[in-house]
Order: C-alpha cells, then sequence, then structure tokens
C-alpha cells in the first residue's frame, strides 16, 4: 500500500483485508433482516465502505479486481471506486449475470453505472430478461437515469414507458418494485412526465393482474401528489 496523487494506491487483495477487519457479525444479522444475501461478506457497514473508498479513489482496474473477489462488500466497493468512462457493455453483461441481491443490484446502478454512456443502451435491454435481478436492474437503471441525468430530454424518458408497461406484468418481488421505481422517478422530473407516468400508473392500478394493479396504486400515491401540485 502507498500513497498516490493524494490517495492511497491499493490492490484488491488488501482492500478485503480492511473490509474483513471491519466486518461484525451484527451487521451481517442486519443484513438477513433485509434480505441480503450473507455468505459471501463480512459485516461491513456502508458508512465504513464509503470512507474506505475516499481514501482509495477512483480506480477502476481496482474495481474490477475487487468484483472478481465475489464478496458482497467488495463488490460495493467496485461501484463506489469504478470510473464511469472506463465501463465497457461486455463488463456491465458479466456484473449484471452476478446479481444475487437487490443491494449490489440498486447500488451498481446508481453509484457507477447511470453515469455512464452505455447506461440508456443497456437498461432497455436488461428490462426484457428472464433472469430476476437482470431485469431488475433494467428498471434500476431507468430510474436512475431519472434521478442523475439532468440533460435527458422527456422524449427519452417516455420510450421507456411501454417497457415499463409490459414489465408491470411480472410479479416477481424484485422485478415489480424496480418497475415502480423507475415509473416514480420518471414521473418526478417535469411536469409532462407526471401527467404521462400518472395516466399509466391508474391503467396498471385498474389491472386484473396482481403485480400491475400493486405498482399502480403504489405509483399513484406519490404522483397522484406532485401532480395535483402542477408538479
Amino acid at each position: 500500500m502507498k500513497r498516490q496523487a493524494g490517495r492511497i494506491v491499493m490492490s484488491a487483495d488488501e482492500v478485503v483485508k480492511r473490509l474483513r477487519k471491519s466486518g461484525s457479525q451484527k451487521t451481517i444479522d442486519g443484513m438477513a433482516r433485509y434480505g441480503i444475501p450473507s455468505t459471501r461478506a463480512f459485516g461491513v457497514p456502508m458508512g465504513a465502505m464509503l470512507k474506505l473508498a475516499k481514501e482509495v479513489g477512483k480506480d477502476h482496474a481496482l474495481a474490477k479486481a475487487l468484483w472478481t473477489t465475489g464478496w458482497y462488500e467488495a463488490r460495493m466497493m467496485s461501484s463506489l471506486v469504478g470510473e464511469p468512462e472506463k465501463v465497457t457493455a461486455a463488463e456491465m453483461t458479466a456484473w449484471a449475470a452476478d446479481f444475487d441481491s437487490w443491494a449490489i443490484c440498486d447500488t451498481v446502478c446508481f453509484k457507477l453505472w447511470d453515469q455512464s454512456p452505455l447506461a440508456w443502451k443497456m437498461a432497455p435491454k436488461w428490462a426484457a430478461s428472464k433472469a430476476e435481478f437482470v431485469k431488475r436492474t433494467g428498471f434500476v437503471l431507468m430510474a436512475c437515469l431519472s434521478h442523475h441525468d439532468k440533460h435527458a430530454a422527456d422524449k427519452d424518458f417516455l420510450a421507456f414507458l411501454p417497457l415499463i408497461e409490459k414489465g408491470a406484468s411480472d410479479d416477481r418481488n424484485f422485478v415489480k418494485k424496480g418497475v415502480s421505481w423507475a415509473l416514480r422517478g420518471i414521473g418526478g422530473r417535469s411536469a409532462a412526465l407526471n401527467k404521462a407516468a400518472v395516466i399509466l400508473a391508474k391503467r396498471l392500478a385498474a389491472s386484473p393482474e396482481d403485480a400491475a394493479c400493486w405498482i399502480g396504486k403504489d405509483v399513484l400515491k406519490q404522483l397522484s401528489a406532485r401532480a395535483s401540485r402542477g408538479q
């Protein structure tokens, strides 16, 4: 371990050792309560990972090496130290196939992938996947783009609505929650998108399909209030 340009240069093994020392059974028990697999986890609080990521700085080679270790916290660190401009489609595809929890899926999307220019291409592709967490990733990425891409036009998000409507028929828990997040996020960007999202949410709420109905009602709780305030 050495210092370079104001940051600590560490190998993947050194990062894993730091993570291992920061873990606790209490945190592992907490992970279980939130449905996060802990068989390959040390039990490190998110705050400790954020602190370590700040020390390490951005290092995409390290991010890739950490991912291959298979440890939950190491993969979380991958999302924190990875460099969006260096992400490749092949890498995104491989990582998404490894996702085994909402936590790692959402963090990678929120902290790394939604800043990549590839996000707009990969989101609709993954939304059509049959694999539960890969499919969730497509919709979570839509949600993250709605929060973070300040330059995207409304029409870019309107193109996601047919995919959201189709995805709403999937009754798997992590998929339907991802679909709901995507629709809520899009509806929160502008008055025009709010109107379009509310129309879709009402249609879903009236659906005879349980998953679609749940998503529609879940979205309407938030978006109807915004619509009444004129966004």
